[in-house]
């Protein structure tokens, strides 16, 4: 199956262009969020250099987001780049199981591999990956058992019927040691 960056704009923007006047564009180098401003009369999530991977995760955190966030610049999130200690990678960590959950599932709604990424290849600590996926793994599971929040939700099903993919279940996200 091929995915391509256009078809997931297309897909974004049938969603939610109407609804929250916000758009997912292909950007060049780092992502960001931009609220409307002068230069845009609409919300813009902004992915890097045109990879799928990259919009999948900027759609997820533009979810998690509520309305007062989605009004600030990469919703006024705190982010430490690459290089991190042991503890701001903690910190960083903590900030992104949501994230990652959403983004694992909108992969699998879509047919398209999902990665945890843990982003500190250049720090002072090597970070646990699988832990690290543990974490998501448990919200992807709460989030099948007790409810996917509306604009995650509405997303996934348009993946589903753009990639004819089936309902999620909990056996589409295997325990982190089985990856």
């Amino acid at each position: 199956m091929t995915h391509r960056y256009q078809d997931l704009i297309d897909i974004f923007d049938g969603c939610f262009a109407g609804d929250f006047n916000t758009r997912l564009i292909k950007g060049d180098d780092e992502p960001i969020y931009l609220p409307a401003d002068e230069q845009a009369p609409y919300h813009r999530i902004v992915f890097a250099h045109g990879f799928y991977a990259s919009g999948m995760h900027e759609i997820s955190h533009w979810c998690i987001a509520g309305a007062a966030r989605r009004e600030l610049v990469d919703f006024g999130y705190w982010y430490c780049p690459d290089g991190r200690d042991a503890a701001t990678q903690g910190q960083f960590e903590d900030v992104e199981v949501k994230p990652q959950a959403l983004e694992w599932m909108f992969c699998v709604a879509a047919g398209f591999p999902f990665n945890v990424s843990c982003d500190n290849l250049g720090g002072d600590v090597e970070p646990d990956r699988i832990a690290f996926q543990r974490r998501v793994h448990a919200q992807v599971m709460t989030w099948l058992e007790h409810g996917i929040p509306p604009r995650p939700t509405r997303f996934i099903a348009a993946l589903q019927a753009y990639y004819n993919t089936p309902p999620l279940t909990a056996d589409q996200f295997p325990w982190p040691e089985d990856l």
